[in-house]
Order: structure tokens, then sequence, then C-alpha cells
């Protein structure tokens, strides 16, 4: 993929570039992979980055990781690892070696390949919100996940432009059994986006059946599907120290057939790992290598990420904490960390607020400039996400997105170049000291490019903003959430592909789905 040119960042068309809200036409920037242009912030030098390294790797050769998938176990214990029942413990040559293996870079093609993303360098996609057991909006309230809020959020999540994949389910849809959730879910992810999908790792039936609906979805045959990445999955460890069966088992199936596994410990300082941010981070660290590791072992150069969800824990109630000031340390560490083993990095956009108030937006803005810190190139929880994960919401995906737009529009700055008619002294005479550059040539030439357009925001003085209702951002945003739905067309899908599509769900559904308990 390359970066559109600026003088196309508006666009319309069937591909959602171009939503209403009453009846004015709102723009949003063209879909393109961003590239972050920044430096990275790096609060360790290196000498800080080798004494984390080296804590790593004493966890893995002197403490081990547990490995509850047999499996596993024995193929780890064929490589010369020390095994001891499901404690594992290896040395930092056969951890350096593995990593060796890893691409810092790969690509994953969706059925409709000009959605392709890129995973690695300076790029950086944008995740949905994914696995909530809640929505809330301001109509309904809050109240547990069902399958039409799912099905809405798939359609925000294919609206938007700089929103790049379908992660989990937005929100758990718990009116649909477990057994066959999972084919409801990716049927209506397949049909109503184009963009890649992800399976859960919870048991080989779900894995197996989300590679081929996604294969069946782009008319692939089985070597073509086999031959680049199309789906991913994350797994996260146990934290502390553990990384549990039916995970182990997606990522390990997946790895085989090249499809990328992203590795994201879930590890909270002062309750799942220590209180001080350097043995988090070499905790996190050691538990994804540790996965990592065997994946690499498995199959040589299959594509793999290492993920960073280490946050802080409200120490008088024991509440996760997130957009902190530890979460955005902790996110810029593992990035020096992640760059050091030459792994592309997945952080988050979280919040620990219950409604989309000013809390969630700080909050958010916080961990999404801690990822464009750290030079993370996969942001999951990107838009829409509530509560520490327990809540997701329309209105806060739609006001997240407008930060993602914002972030994006800060990135293209920094691309602009400085020739002479970009500084404009010729403009600067003309207008002299006593004029203005409204009406200059100068600004009429690039008028419709020059500065970031909100869809959200309302920056208008407070006369106009109350004579006009006085709305505040959730209430424009919910607007704007139903005049999508309003107008909502699913992307083209081929008709063969959509009904070999629903042969296979019907037959999985027949034959009872996936089992409920592992």
């Amino acid at each position: 993929m390359t970066e559109e040119p600026n003088r196309k960042r508006r666009a319309g068309g069937r591909a959602g570039n171009k939503m209403r809200a009453g009846s004015a036409a709102i723009d949003q920037m063209p879909w393109r992979i961003p590239v972050n242009p920044d430096r990275p912030t790096e609060p360790l030098d290196m000498d800080g980055v080798m004494k984390i390294h080296r804590g790593a790797m004493r966890i893995l050769s002197e403490i081990g990781i547990e490995f509850l998938n047999p499996e596993a176990v024995t193929i780890l214990k064929q490589a010369g690892c020390r095994v001891e029942g499901t404690n594992v413990r290896m040395d930092e040559d056969f951890v350096m070696e593995m990593l060796g293996h890893a691409p810092a870079q790969f690509t994953i093609t969706p059925r409709n390949p000009e959605r392709e993303i890129i995973m690695g360098g300076k790029h950086m996609v944008f995740v949905n919100v994914s696995s909530p057991p809640n929505a809330w909006d301001l109509e309904r309230g809050k109240r547990s996940g069902d399958f039409e809020a799912f099905k809405e959020f798939m359609k925000l999540t294919q609206y938007f432009n700089c929103i790049h994949v379908a992660g989990g389910y937005p929100v758990e849809p718990v009116d649909i059994h477990p057994a066959v959730r999972h084919l409801d879910c990716l049927y209506e992810k397949l049909t109503l986006t184009d963009k890649v999908v992800h399976a859960y790792s919870l048991g080989a039936e779900r894995v197996e059946d989300v590679m081929e609906m996604t294969r069946l979805a782009a008319g692939l045959s089985h070597d073509e599907f086999d031959a680049k990445p199309r789906m991913y999955t994350n797994i996260n460890s146990v934290s502390p120290l553990k990384h549990d069966f039916p995970m182990l088992d997606g990522a390990m199936r997946l790895a085989r057939r090249g499809q990328p596994v992203v590795v994201t410990p879930f590890t909270l300082a002062g309750a799942m790992a220590p209180v001080t941010m350097a043995g988090a981070v070499a905790l996190s660290l050691a538990e994804g290598l540790a996965a990592i590791a065997l994946l690499q072992y498995i199959k040589p150069g299959c594509p793999v990420a290492i993920g960073t969800f280490t946050s802080n824990v409200d120490m008088k109630s024991g509440a996760p904490a997130f957009g902190t000031p530890e979460y955005m340390r902790a996110t810029q560490m593992t990035g020096q960390l992640a760059r050091f083993y030459k792994l592309p990095l997945r952080s988050s956009g979280v919040c620990a607020a219950n409604i989309p108030d000013g809390q969630s937006m700080w909050e958010t803005s916080n961990s999404l400039w801690a990822a464009v810190q750290s030079q993370t190139n996969m942001v999951y929880h990107a838009a829409g996400w509530l509560e520490g994960g327990l809540i997701a919401s329309p209105e806060k995906f739609i006001m997240d997105c407008e930060v993602l737009q914002m972030i994006q529009r800060y990135f293209e700055e920094a691309t602009f170049a400085t020739t002479d008619d970009d500084i404009a002294l010729d403009a600067i005479r003309e207008v002299g000291p006593s004029g203005h550059y409204f009406g200059c040539q100068h600004t009429q030439d690039r008028y419709s490019t020059a500065f970031y357009a909100p869809f959200v925001s309302d920056w208008r003085n407070y006369e106009a903003w109350e004579q006009d209702g006085a709305l505040w951002t959730p209430e424009r945003a919910h607007r704007i959430f139903k005049s999508i739905l309003a107008e909502f067309e699913a992307p083209e899908m081929n008709g063969d592909h959509q009904e070999a599509l629903r042969q296979f769900v019907a037959k999985r559904k027949q034959e009872g789905g996936a089992p409920t308990d592992f």
C-alpha cells in the first residue's frame, strides 16, 4: 500500500468514504495505511534496554513459563528446552535464534485486496473495539451485548476509513449460543466488511472454521490461502507466567498455515506483574517471547507480532487503570524492546471511563499517543472502548475516530514540502502587514486540503453553538451513528463466494459447531 497524495484526502463512493448527519454531507479521509514519520519516544537508554532484556531472559531461563498445552510442551522439549511438568525454561541463545527467524514486516490481505494492511516498519493500523460483554448508547443505556449491536458495530467498522481491521467481536453477542456464535459472527463480519478479520483462539474448531470461512469469502484455493497471510489471531498469556491450552492450540494451527499470530500478555502492575514498570515490562516480554519462540520453532519465518497490554491498577480498589502515565511509559518501553527484537508491535487505545465523557477521551488520547510515540504497528481497541473493556459504545466509537483522523492528519503534516512555494514568500509579500490570507491565491489554491475538517468536534463560538441546538459531543456522535446505520451499504461480494460461505455455516451448524468446554 502507498499513501495517497494529500490532495485526494476528500473522496466519496460506495466504500463508505462519506457520512451524512441530517442533510449535510460530512467528509472523512480516504482509506490508506498511515505511516508514522516521528522518531519514537525512548525513555530507556541502551543500558536500560539491555537490563530489561536480560531480566526477561533470566525469567525464561531461571523461572520458566507454564505451558498448559501438552503438544507445546512436547515440541519445546524436542527443541532442547528444559521441561519439568508444564514448566518450560529456555535459554537466551535459543530464544534469540528463534526471534531471528521472525519477519520484521508482513502484509495481511483480506477478501478485498485493496484493504491489505502492512504490519511493521513505520506503518500503523487501527482496530475496532474488541470483546466487551456489554454495549451502551444514549438511547438504550447499558445492556448485555447482542447480535444486533454486534452488526451495528461491524457497520461502523466498515464505514470508517481510519479503522483498518475488523478485530474481535466489537461486542459479545450473548443471545447466540457459544457453540455457533463464531459462525454467525464471522459470516456477518465477512459480508458486512471487506477488511482484515480475526479468529479467537478458543479451540481447534473455531480457528479452523474461521480460516475456512476467510478462504471461501475470498474465493481462494487452499494453496492460495496458505501462500500468504489472509487473517490473524491475537492470543493472551495468563499472567503471571502461563500460556493456556486453547490459545496455544489456535496459535500453532495458524502458524503452520502461515497466518499471523499477535502475542499480547495482559499484565497489570501491582496485580499480575511487579508494581514497578521495569518489572512489569520484563515479565510481559518474557511471556510474549516464550510463545513467539515456540511458533518460530514450529514454522520458522511465520508472521508474528509482540503485543503490550501493561498498565497499572488502582491500589486502593484493585481496579484496572488505563490511559495512565504508567500505561504510556510501559508502552513506550515495550516499543523500544520490540525494535530491539525486530518484531512488529501491537498496543491499544483504552480508558477506564464508564461513559463517553471527558475522562474517556483524555485517557484514550493518552493511550493512542503512547501508541504513536512507541511506533506501534497495530492499535487494538482504537475506537469504541469504555469501562476498562466492559463496554462498547457507538458514540465513543465515532468520537475516537475523530481522534484517529487527527493523528492521521498530524502524520501527513510531516510530509509537507519546504520548497519556496511552501514557505510562501510571495504570498507573505502580497498580503503584507495589513491584509489577510483568506482571499490570497496561495490559500485558494490549497483550500480543500489545507486543514483537518472535524465531523464531531464543534469549533464555533458559544452563541452559534447554542443557537443550533447546543448538542453535546456524544449527542452529535449519536446522530452520526444513526445516520450511518440508515445509509450503510455492505461492500460488494462475489455471489458464488457468499453462497459457499452460507452453505459452510449451515453445514457446521448442523454438525453442532464448536464445543463449549475446553
